[in-house]
This record gives structure tokens, C-alpha cells and sequence, in this order.
């Protein structure tokens, strides 16, 4: 990916009281989305820009990377795969690591690349990614990402087509930056949890919640140091911020070749940081190489892979799974 002279273009959508920056060139990345509601603007994702400014910036800074941003889409994989690669077909496919410093392959692919913008109107807009192979990875893929808002918020599609010649696992998720208020809680339907050890992979899956990680009746994020997978996720979550009178409400979908799948959920809030991390994703962290391989899908030429996220807006008091 490489920066215009003036910056990384933006375009943005403006309905229903809110606004959503899209970033297609910088990883098919969200820069912004913002709530202007009556009593003040609101950014609801972590962002550069801010709710605050009436004028809609043209573009971000040439320095401006994809882990500043919103939000940006995990695929063909999301989270780490470890062991430098994964074993499908008789044969091992390498997954280089693409980050300095990370020993696993993270996130995928497709926010290291340059998305292309389809549709935009004020209210919606999608954008597409054709990849084969980016960096030595194996996967040939297309991609596509919807955006809508809507009256009570915001409709978020991401999906992905195998357009290789055989079968391959692929997974998929979304990266959403999060504001960690003190009194931010997240509260989301779960059944298991992954525990990992000190190198952040998982060893073992749980019914039993550490202290304060039980996400069935609430988990705030900035009472915890945590970087792991929730599994048999119901796809519904609350999150409120009560400092903000802002409440929102998620139900999530994940399909594969017209079949609904089971969903996972990463919560990552790393110590000393003002920001947290909700993934929907359709795997947990190093799948490929847990037993049974849970949520590591494998699509055959021309399967599709698709994630539904509907954002609901309201007050704190509101939001109710």
C-alpha cells in the first residue's frame, strides 16, 4: 500500500445523525464513526478524527497506519496462526509472518493490501479486494465489505469468496477499536473461554471464567488485562458506557455457503491502554492447530464466507440483549 502526496484519501457516508469515514486505499479500513446526537457528537470507535469537527476530512496523514484506525476486516484468517503455516490436503502451507517483532501470521492479509471502492451514496457503500497469494500466503480470495447506516444505526458486511483451484481453510472477523471508560461494560452470551499461555496462544478451553472475565454477566475492560477467544458465542452483545449515556446493542451472523455457522468472540484489552478490542470472528486465535480446529472452515472453489454485523445505537439504559 502506498500513501497519495496528500494523504490516504477518505470518503465518507452521512445519514441518520451519524457519519462513517471509510479509508479503502489503507486496508479497507473505517476511520471514523461518529454519532452527532443532540446533546453533543459522538465517536463511537476509537479514531484520528473527531465527532467534534464540523468539516469531514479529505484525507489522513501519509504516516497514518491501519492500527490507528476504527476498524479493519480480518481475512482470510484473523488472529494468529502459529508454526509458520497450517496443515490441509496432504501438504503444509506457510504463513510468513508479515509483522516486525510478531512470530505468528496475524489478522490475514487483506488490511495489508489496497481495497477499491464499488458503490458510495450518503447512506452506504462497499468496497473490494481481489487477492492471490499476497506475500507467499496460499489463499486466492475475493472480498467485499458492505456499509449501510441505518435509522438505529449501522449494518457492517464482510464476506470472502475461495477462488483457488481446491479446497483451503479460511476464516474470517472484524478488528473494532473500542473507548475503555472506567464504567464501559461488555456483556455478551458465551459458553467456554480459551486460556493461553505466556506466548498469548491457546492451551486450554474452559467452562470456568477467571475473575472477571465472565462475559455472561458482564466484563469491564478496564478491570482486566485480557487477549483471548470466547466460544459458542450467541452473536448478540451489549456494550454501554454510562460516562457517555451511550449504549449499544450487536447481533452478528456468520454463514458459509447459505449455512449458519457458530461464532466466536475475541476481547482484547491490553495493559496501559485507553482502548479495547470486541472481534467477531469465525475462529479462535491459532485454530489450526487446536483439536477438532474449531471455526477453521474450509471452502471449496467459489464458497463463500460471510459475517453480518448489525450495530444498534441508544442510551445506556437501552441496550439490552
Amino acid at each position: 500500500m502506498q500513501a497519495e502526496a496528500s494523504g490516504w484519501p477518505l470518503h465518507w457516508l452521512q445519514a441518520h445523525g451519524q457519519r462513517l469515514a471509510l479509508c479503502p486505499s489503507l486496508g479497507g479500513s473505517v476511520a471514523a464513526w461518529q454519532w452527532q446526537r443532540a446533546d453533543r457528537s459522538l465517536d463511537l470507535w476509537r479514531s484520528p478524527l473527531h465527532a467534534a469537527d464540523s468539516a469531514c476530512a479529505a484525507t489522513l496523514p501519509t504516516h497514518t497506519r491501519v492500527g490507528d484506525l476504527a476498524c479493519f476486516p480480518l481475512l482470510p484468517w484473523s488472529n494468529r496462526i502459529a508454526q509458520g503455516g497450517f496443515g490441509h490436503g496432504g501438504r503444509f502451507h506457510r504463513l510468513p509472518s508479515l509483522v516486525p517483532g510478531e512470530p505468528c501470521a496475524i489478522h490475514g492479509d487483506g488490511w495489508r493490501q489496497a481495497w477499491t471502492l464499488e458503490r458510495h451514496s450518503l447512506s452506504q457503500a462497499s468496497l473490494r479486494l481481489y487477492s492471490a497469494g499476497h506475500a507467499g500466503h496460499p489463499h486466492h480470495y475475493l472480498a467485499w465489505q458492505g456499509f449501510r447506516l441505518q435509522p438505529d444505526g449501522l449494518l457492517q458486511t464482510l464476506r470472502l469468496q475461495n477462488l483457488g483451484a481446491s479446497a483451503l481453510p479460511f476464516g474470517l472477523g472484524l478488528h473494532p477499536w473500542w473507548k475503555r471508560t472506567p464504567q464501559c461494560q461488555v456483556q455478551a452470551p458465551v459458553q467456554a473461554v480459551w486460556l493461553s499461555g505466556e506466548d498469548r496462544l491457546p492451551t486450554r478451553r474452559t467452562r470456568r471464567f477467571p475473575p472477571g472475565w465472565n462475559l455472561n454477566t458482564g466484563v469491564r475492560p478496564s478491570a482486566v488485562v485480557i487477549d483471548n477467544a470466547f466460544a459458542d458465542w450467541s452473536g448478540g452483545a451489549r456494550l454501554v458506557w454510562p460516562e457517555h449515556d451511550l449504549g449499544l446493542q450487536l447481533q452478528a451472523t456468520l454463514v458459509r455457503a447459505g449455512q449458519a455457522q457458530p461464532l466466536h468472540l475475541v476481547l482484547y484489552a491490553p495493559a496501559d491502554a485507553d482502548v479495547f478490542c470486541l472481534e467477531p470472528v469465525s475462529h479462535p486465535i491459532n485454530a489450526a492447530h487446536l483439536p477438532g480446529q474449531p471455526g477453521w472452515t474450509a471452502l471449496v472453489p467459489g464458497q463463500t464466507l460471510s459475517l453480518v454485523l448489525r450495530w444498534r445505537l441508544g442510551r445506556a439504559s437501552d441496550a439490552q440483549l
